[in-house]
């Protein structure tokens, strides 16, 4: 045997050959492990509801048949797909161990916390979505030098991206940082992105200027930040290959220039809400493939170049908040195209006729609100073929709603609010079978409901507030919205997505107010993006938020609710009972109008999250019944004549966050020193002498109970003389004396007691607002 073989024997030479064949399920061994960590991980953070990760079997010798996870044909892990898997806690530290993986989708959990350092060890990553979560924290991902396509949209990450971009561009096609509070200056973050396509940036803070043109970018988004500079002429090179431009609420300025034309691809050019002047480009009209032109809320021209005619695809023309006078432009009659035009917020007072809009063949939405039109309705509004949604509120309409209204069978939405309308609500409106939403709030009509309106069953949110209306709610009010189903199917069966009316929430705040909940908690984080799906989602009938669907054991489902808003008229007569069949109804508001005798136990039937009927002359008890209504979280019920004690029932109502019962003079009973209704204070109970606050802390009257009877006088039968007369006439005396310093002492003990357990209640509320 030779030294080299004394050296290396032949057992190390078969050793080292099991080490070359068996290395592959040693490293699959360790992923199984690293896989089984992080399922302990996910586990441990996540005890009740879980995700397919529970579903990983440890006894299982490879994980590659595991839901969510991706193996090469080497068995070894590339992919995890997490998302939608009810994810909590802060993201596991140690996908880096995973040396080939280079799929990782968390998307749409609740992951908190902020990015783990060790995430950029993750070298082979190319696909990485963490979008829908909320994440915070700055970003760091220098390190993933070889990634393809990068989203975290919708979480909380803030600060800078200067120390990423360029540094992870050299692979980048797709980059989606949107819905962030991301900042500082992006100007020359990616010129050094040669293969970006899809870049999206909208819904930050960020400033600078973005463009010095992507040789590939197909689809731009900036929208909603803080961007500026002009445009220049060399924006868009000639081997443009842009499709969807948005640009809208930014601080851009100048000119837009014409070269535009060389992006013979674009789709949809959307300019809004900035400072862009001068003549609308002509180059826009050679844009072929062009769809949606939105240019509203700038400082361009008057003149519209006939040039835009030529956009033989344009469906969408947002011309809206340019402040133009006189009569609307009569091209805007030629875009035969057209099924949304979308002028609102300009001075025009006339020329809605004369222009030829209302005999555009597929117009579907025309908004010509906030204008100041006059005059009575024109009635050839009521002929237009294919009009789903007209919105002429804020002008000044007069006269009395054309009865042809009832003719326009295909009407989803009419809002005409805020003009000078007088006269009755058509009885022909019983023939809007389609309409989801009526909106007449604040003109001067006068009148009963007619009861045709019940048959309008897919009438979702009818407002009708401040007018003069009269008369009995009809009972049949109680169908509408009983049956949206056919309408919102119709709009499903639609090839095209329904586009909302308008771009900012505003507007939509205008039908889905935000004392709509939940809409009162997400108005303020609404992009116009969302509003525009939210809309979409709407339209088609298709659920956003959870709603309550059973009044008494608060079970949340997913379903559309709609609202009552009859407030501030002078509808008098009792509140029909049959309200209670109005089940896919959650707020309805009959405040303020002359509305008498008892509320209906019915009401305990509906899914309500607010009821208002304050400022009536309502009377009885208080149905207990109303404690059944577990979602409800705003109750107003004063100024009216309810009697009788409070319903203990009452007090069960956990959501409750606004109640009133103020200026009841005849509703008595003890407010409770615990449970939901003592977290409110005395202003909810103002001007109601005979109610109470309980005033032991431990023990004492529960809620509803009257105070104690005084004990009965002793019966004395003596009768005599004068003397004795002298001494009863003095016992009484004492005993008013008496009687008179108790009262004193008891209402300076019971003043002093409530003063105590306010203080009590006004410190809990303030821990309870500590604790949210």
């Amino acid at each position: 045997m030779s030294k080299e073989e004394a050296r290396f024997p032949p057992c190390f030479f078969l050793g080292l050959y099991l080490i070359l064949i068996t290395g592959q399920a040693i490293s699959a061994a360790t992923d199984r492990e690293v896989l089984l960590q992080l399922k302990d991980h996910l586990e441990a953070t996540n005890p009740i509801r879980r995700g397919a990760y529970a579903r990983w079997n440890a006894s299982d010798s490879s994980p590659c048949n595991w839901p969510g996870i991706t193996c090469n044909d080497a068995d070894r892990v590339t992919g995890i797909n997490l998302a939608e898997s009810n994810i909590n806690g802060e993201i596991f530290p140690n996908f880096h161990l995973l040396p080939e993986l280079t799929h990782l989708d968390l998307s749409s959990n609740t992951i908190g916390g902020s990015l783990p350092a060790d995430l950029n060890k993750c070298s082979a990553l190319e696909h990485l979505n963490l979008s829908a979560n909320v994440i915070a924290g700055e970003l760091n991902l220098a390190g993933l030098t070889n990634l393809v396509m990068l989203d975290l949209t919708s979480n909380r990450f803030n600060g800078s991206i200067r120390s990423n971009f360029p540094a992870i561009c050299a692979n980048l096609v797709s980059l989606n940082i949107s819905s962030n509070s991301f900042s500082g200056d992006v100007t020359g973050c990616f010129d050094k992105c040669p293969k970006l396509e899809y870049l999206d940036l909208s819904y930050n803070l960020f400033d600078g200027y973005i463009w010095q043109g992507f040789q590939k970018l197909r689809e731009l988004f900036v929208s909603e930040n803080h961007l500026n500079g002009e445009l220049s002429s060399s924006t868009f090179a000639s081997n443009c290959a842009l499709e969807i431009l948005d640009l809208s609420t930014n601080n851009f300025s100048g000119t837009f220039p014409g070269s535009i034309a060389n992006c013979s691809k674009l789709t949809s050019l959307d300019l809004r809400d900035n400072a862009f002047m001068g003549e609308v480009p002509s180059g826009i009209g050679s844009l072929s493939e062009l769809n949606s032109l939105r240019l509203g809320n700038n400082a361009f021209d008057r003149t519209i170049p006939e040039e835009l005619l030529n956009c033989s695809k344009l469906v969408i023309l947002d011309f809206s908040s340019h402040d133009f006078g006189g009569d609307i432009p009569e091209i805007f009659g030629r875009f035969v195209t057209l099924d949304h035009l979308i002028l609102y917020g300009n001075q025009y007072t006339g020329g809605i006729e004369s222009s030829g809009i209302l005999k555009l063949p597929d117009l579907t939405t025309l908004n010509l609100s906030k204008n100041r039109f006059s005059g009575t309705l024109p009635v050839e509004i009521t002929t237009m073929p294919k009009i789903k949604i007209l919105i002429l509120a804020y002008n000044g309409f007069s006269g009395s709603i054309p009865p042809a209204v009832g003719g326009m069978a295909r009407l989803q939405l009419l809002d005409l609010s805020y003009n000078k309308l007088t006269g009755s609500i058509p009885l022909v409106i019983g023939n809007l079978t389609s309409l989801l939403w009526l909106t007449l709030a604040g003109n001067d009509l006068t009148g009963n409901i007619p009861p045709e309106i019940g048959n309008c069953s897919s009438l979702m949110w009818l407002n009708l507030a401040n007018n003069r209306l009269s008369g009995r709610i009809p009972p049949e009010i109680s169908a509408i919205g009983s049956d949206p189903n056919p309408t919102f199917e119709a709009n499903r069966r639609e090839i095209r997505q329904v586009t909302p009316v308008s771009g900012d929430c505003l507007t939509m705040n205008r039908w889905l107010p935000a004392s709509y909940p939940p809409f009162n908690f997400v108005y303020m984080m609404f992009t116009k993006r969302k509003c525009r799906t939210t809309w979409d989602r709407l339209l088609q009938g298709y659920a956003v938020f959870p709603i309550c669907s059973n009044s008494s054991s608060r079970i949340l489902s997913r379903g559309i609710s709609g609202y009552l808003q009859l407030s501030g008229n002078r509808f008098s007569g009792g509140i029909p009972p049959e309200i209670g069949r109005m089940r896919n109804f959650s707020m309805i508001q009959l405040d303020g109008n002359r509305l008498s005798s008892r509320l209906p136990r019915e009401i305990g039937q509906l899914p309500l999250v607010i009821f208002n009927v304050s400022s009536n002359q309502l009377s009885g008890e208080i149905p207990h019944e109303i404690g059944g209504l577990r979602c409800l979280t705003i109750l107003d019920l004063s100024q009216n004549n309810f009697s009788g004690e409070l319903p203990s029932s009452l007090n069960g109502l956990s959501e409750l966050n606004k109640f009133n019962v103020s200026y009841n003079p005849w509703l008595s009973g003890m407010v409770p020193s615990t449970g939901q209704i003592a977290t409110f204070d005395h202003d909810s109970f103002l001007g109601d002498p005979l109610i109470n606050f309980s005033f032991w802390l431990n023990g004492g009257p529960s809620f509803g109970s009257p105070p104690a009877p005084p004990p009965p006088a002793r019966n004395s039968s003596a009768a005599g003389g004068g003397g004795r007369w002298k001494s009863v006439l003095l016992g009484v005396f004492i005993a008013l004396t008496l009687a008179f310093v108790g009262t004193l002492t008891r209402t300076a003990v019971r003043c002093w007691r409530r003063r105590e357990l306010q203080a009590l209640v006004e410190e809990e509320r303030r821990r309870r607002n500590w604790a949210w």
